[in-house]
């Protein structure tokens, strides 16, 4: 985490805090742009194969090293695969079925999961409190999804989206998991993301082919504004701005904008994908803040 913040910072945190709150609000309908003539672990495998080059020539350009041991490099595949690659093939399979805005919203149990994940893996203690967020925060999903399966009758895309987005917020824990383990054997900073973002791409990439995707690209400049998007500011300069709150403030405060994110992305699906809100809607979110609220108020700095 150091090499996120070896020199005395130029950029104040709120600056910090607020630039990833809008990148990854916008990033989820970014996503949309990416959604047709190119399949999803296509489009995965071009934005985290971009973003890792960027990255290792970054690395380059500041004369950091990017060799890393045999066993090392498999955490690194293992923090790809997970956090860079299935997650996010699972995120964009889920928008072609539900608004963008939802997605992100089942996004914000990411946390709460976490809370658990920890507590199995590591051992970190759990309070009372945090249970209780966690089924306020579900619960406030829950009821944020409700309408949309009133839907059912005329097709099951909601439970396909919901499904699909289930499974990128368990895939994402677990790649959390991952990416804590690796930290604690001091895999951190940006040569460890020019890897795993790079590790994360090829893996799509596998994955397209195993299920007989064609590897397209869509010239569009639509798709390729997009595409940048998400690979520099989506991509890179908000994992790097998120590790840099890390070390300045501690993973618990810096999860916040995991509060915040969901529900910009849900503005803006409104503006741009004519989302409704329902009183149910506005009441699953208010639940599901309050339950994060709770969740990283009690968890251990």
């Amino acid at each position: 985490m150091a090499r996120f913040a070896r020199r005395r910072p130029r950029v104040n945190t709120l600056t910090i805090f607020a630039g990833c709150v809008a990148i990854w609000g916008t990033t989820w309908l970014a996503i949309t742009y990416q959604l047709g003539a190119v399949a999803p672990e296509a489009s995965v495998a071009w934005r985290f194969l971009i973003a890792g080059l960027l990255v290792a020539a970054w690395c380059r350009l500041r004369g950091l090293s990017l060799r890393f041991r045999p066993r090392e490099h498999a955490a690194l595949a293992a923090l790809g695969l997970a956090m860079y690659s299935v997650s996010y093939i699972l995120i964009y399979h889920a928008e072609r079925h539900v608004a963008s805005g939802l997605v992100a919203v089942g996004y914000s149990a990411s946390p709460l999961l976490a809370m658990f994940g920890m507590r199995l893996a590591f051992g970190q203690p759990m309070t009372a409190r945090m249970a209780l967020g966690s089924v306020f925060g579900i619960a406030g999903i829950a009821l944020v999804y409700w309408p949309e399966f009133g839907k059912l009758a005329a097709g099951g895309g909601a439970a396909l989206g919901a499904l699909f987005t289930a499974l990128a917020v368990l895939v994402t824990t677990t790649g959390g998991l991952v990416a804590h383990r690796n930290h604690q054997h001091g895999l951190h900073g940006w040569p460890t993301m020019a890897w795993s973002m790079g590790y994360g791409g090829l893996a799509a990439l596998a994955v397209a082919l195993a299920l007989g995707r064609p590897l397209d690209f869509d010239p569009s400049p639509a798709y390729v504004l997009s595409l940048l998007y998400l690979a520099v500011p989506g991509s890179i300069l908000a994992f790097a701005g998120f590790l840099t709150l890390l070390g300045r403030i501690g993973a618990a405060r810096a999860s916040y904008i995991g509060v915040m994110v969901p529900i910009v992305a849900l503005l803006i699906s409104t503006v741009f994908e004519g989302f409704s809100w329902h009183a149910l809607t506005f009441a699953g979110v208010a639940i599901s803040v309050a339950g994060n609220i709770l969740v990283l108020r009690g968890a251990p700095r």
